[in-house]
């Protein structure tokens, strides 16, 4: 059974770091896009980052770009968001999410592109 599961988020207060996990069993994560997401209450699930299947090339929102880092480890299954300079707006549910295709600039941020996803891991920021 393809099942991921994350963890890593908490309350945290502003200008902190947290790293995310995505953890994966029934299936070989490097074989697979995964992207992370997120949804604070009353908004839309928005794409926060991508890593491709195979290259590795990555894809960021522009509200993350320079804080946040996604990164792969094969020999453990998982795929890792870390979180730097953590603002209030960064409040949400964060969820992992992987797809056996790749993605490219058009469309790795679309949540319905993503056929697997984790149950996710809120993360609060505030002080």
């Amino acid at each position: 059974q393809l099942q991921l599961v994350e963890s890593g988020g908490g309350l945290v207060q502003p200008g902190g770091s947290l790293r995310l996990s995505c953890a994966a069993s029934g299936f070989t994560l490097d074989l697979y896009t995964i992207g992370w997401f997120r949804q604070a209450p009353g908004k839309e699930r928005e794409g926060v980052s991508c890593i491709r299947r195979f290259d590795d090339i990555t894809y960021y929102t522009d509200s993350v770009k320079g804080r946040f880092t996604i990164s792969r480890d094969n020999a453990k299954n998982t795929v890792y968001l870390q979180m730097n300079s953590l603002k209030p707006e960064d409040t949400a549910v964060y969820y992992c999410a992987a797809d056996r295709s790749s993605k490219y600039g058009g469309n790795w941020h679309m949540a319905g592109q993503y056929d697997y996803w984790g149950q996710g891991t809120q993360v609060t920021v505030s002080s």
